[in-house]
């Protein structure tokens, strides 16, 4: 056998949920090349053998957010930070911090910032167009739900964008109005024009903001991530970014690009034509899935349901494509050899999906395709009978329960989120489900996010959906196979067996040793390894 290049030795090492545990893991070049006890593995060093000691630390194969939005994540960096972990829970915060930066940038420049939630703010409301007016009057301002779905903007953004108190609401979107006035809330396709007014980020920008968030999560034990929509921002600038990133070394974690396929959010044909299908190439940046919008969240009432919201019966939520669009957009996808990942949450988004689903099946049978469907939130027991019949995946964002989870029973009611992400139940169906945080929506940090999968409780302990609770080895296993597999990756990597990618996340806490779930909280990843390569080390 091949020398090994490094040795890691004296650990938990979590191989896999099939493969179990190995005290010792040897590496050769970029890939895994044996797994067993600390004598097995010792044994097969040579003179440069590099031996890495864990002491006694669990490790397991790199974590994979099979749903992260990499480079928006790396532009929300630079906005303000609105989120209620980052401290705020009051309409007067934001407002302080629009007017703080007002004060430090010239008039005319946008002020951007992401992440409030209005079923966490003092009051239960958004910020009106108005409170911010009375701070940043010469700066337009957009104001993003951590959703993305829903915004507020100020005066000087609608002025900016054409939209008046006449504008009609647009398919697909709706603009937010009080008696004889714009209240600046934005849903859907409404906020497009205000996006078209800012100036466009370079590719250069889209870039750096790739490097910035690649290299963040690294310090999390994240060496994978299927980014969800490449040209959802401005187009094909975000495709060269990723080509240019990846060929300059900026590129720090292995991607899956998804490219947007939607109506109007669209670089579909530029891809195809060169070449750019669904698994073309390499172990660093790869063509994942083509996505569309079919509806919007459910925390901004706008996730498509088939019955109407708890707090608003007149409200079944916004659909953003028509049945007709949503056939022709997937049967084009399906018949260039794409995988889908759409965005559906709501019942009825999802029933649409699936029907066109079985609509290109049916005319081009493909069974190893793995279409997708990105979060499916809410689905039907019939619904279920129908993604295992074509083999969907569910690419469900556990971090939703805990951030979101309280939201869900405000805008729900008492009984139906307990419905909603069954990841016990999807599984155990073996429809392969995987874990992800679709940041910036919320933090890519993964322990909440696999706190929520084995204790399927809110950040304030409420639970949804008891009886749904993984074990820790399944809830890793979406988190890294799974994840994997969604993108036809798992030949690959997601498992520390010989001949895939040596790629190690190390943490400070036994996740399998805990005597309370909320421990894995306060975890932290001490040391990360990208193709046998330390990429990160906490100690250093």
């Amino acid at each position: 056998m091949t020398a090994p290049t490094r040795i890691l030795t004296n650990g938990k090492i979590w191989c896999g949920l099939e493969e179990g545990f190995a005290e010792a893991l040897a590496i050769a070049g970029d890939k895994v090349l044996a797994a067993g006890t600390a004598d097995e593995i010792g044994a097969l060093a040579g003179p440069d053998t590099e031996i890495t000691d864990l002491g006694g630390k669990l490790a397991t194969p790199g974590l994979n957010d099979a749903h992260l939005h990499l480079h928006f994540y790396g532009q929300n960096m630079r906005m303000l930070d609105l989120r209620p972990h980052a401290g705020v829970t009051t309409v007067e915060k934001i407002v302080e911090m629009v007017k703080e930066a007002a004060e430090n940038t010239p008039p005319g420049t946008w002020i951007l910032g992401r992440g409030y939630d209005h079923d966490k703010i003092e009051g239960f409301r958004h910020p009106h167009k108005k409170e911010i007016d009375a701070v940043a009057p010469d700066h337009p301002v957009m104001l993003t739900r951590a959703c993305g779905h829903t915004c507020v903007v100020n005066s000087k953004a609608l002025e900016l964008s054409g939209i008046g108190h006449n504008t009609p609401d647009p398919f697909g979107g709706k603009i937010g109005r009080d008696p004889g006035e714009l209240n600046g809330l934005l849903w859907e396709n409404a906020r497009f024009p205000v996006q078209q007014a800012q100036p466009d980020p370079t590719a250069d920008d889209w870039a750096n903001a790739i490097e910035a968030a690649s290299s963040h999560l690294l310090s999390l034990g994240i060496t994978s991530v299927m980014d969800p929509g490449i040209g959802l921002a401005n187009g094909e600038p975000e495709l060269r970014a990723y080509q240019t990133a990846h060929k300059d070394g900026r590129l720090k974690v292995r991607v899956a690009g998804t490219l947007m396929g939607d109506l109007d959010k669209n670089i579909l044909d530029i891809a195809y034509a060169e070449g750019l299908v669904t698994g073309v190439g390499d172990d660093m940046f790869r063509i994942g899935p083509v996505k569309i919008f079919t509806d919007g969240s459910a925390g901004a009432g706008t996730a498509w349901m088939t019955e109407p919201y708890y707090n608003d019966q007149t409200n079944y939520g916004v659909p953003c494509l028509t049945p007709e669009q949503c056939d022709e957009l997937v049967m084009k996808a399906h018949k260039m050899g794409y995988q889908m990942a759409p965005h559906a949450i709501g019942d009825a988004a999802i029933g649409m999906m699936l029907d066109s689903y079985e609509k290109a099946y049916a005319e081009m049978p493909d069974p190893d395709r793995r279409h997708r469907i990105e979060h499916c939130g809410w689905h039907t027991p019939e619904q279920l009978e129908r993604m295992k019949a074509m083999n969907v995946i569910p690419a469900g964002q556990p971090s939703f329960l805990y951030f979101f989870g309280d939201g869900y029973f405000m805008c729900l009611g008492p009984d139906r989120p307990h419905h909603c992400y069954p990841f016990k139940t999807w599984l155990e169906e073996g429809l392969h489900p995987s874990a992800s945080t679709d940041c910036p929506v919320t933090d890519p940090d993964p322990f909440p996010c696999l706190y929520a999968l084995i204790a399927r409780k809110s950040d304030t302990g409420q639970v949804l959906g008891d009886g749904q609770q993984l074990s820790v080895a399944q809830a890793l296993h979406m988190y890294t196979y799974e994840a994997a597999y969604g993108v036809h990756d798992e030949e690959r990597k997601g498992r520390l067996i010989p001949g895939q990618l040596a790629d190690v996340a190390v943490f400070d806490t036994d996740f399998f040793a805990m005597d309370a779930p909320e421990k894995i909280l306060d975890a932290q990843c001490v040391l990360t390894i990208l193709g046998g390569e330390t990429v990160f080390d906490r100690a250093a």
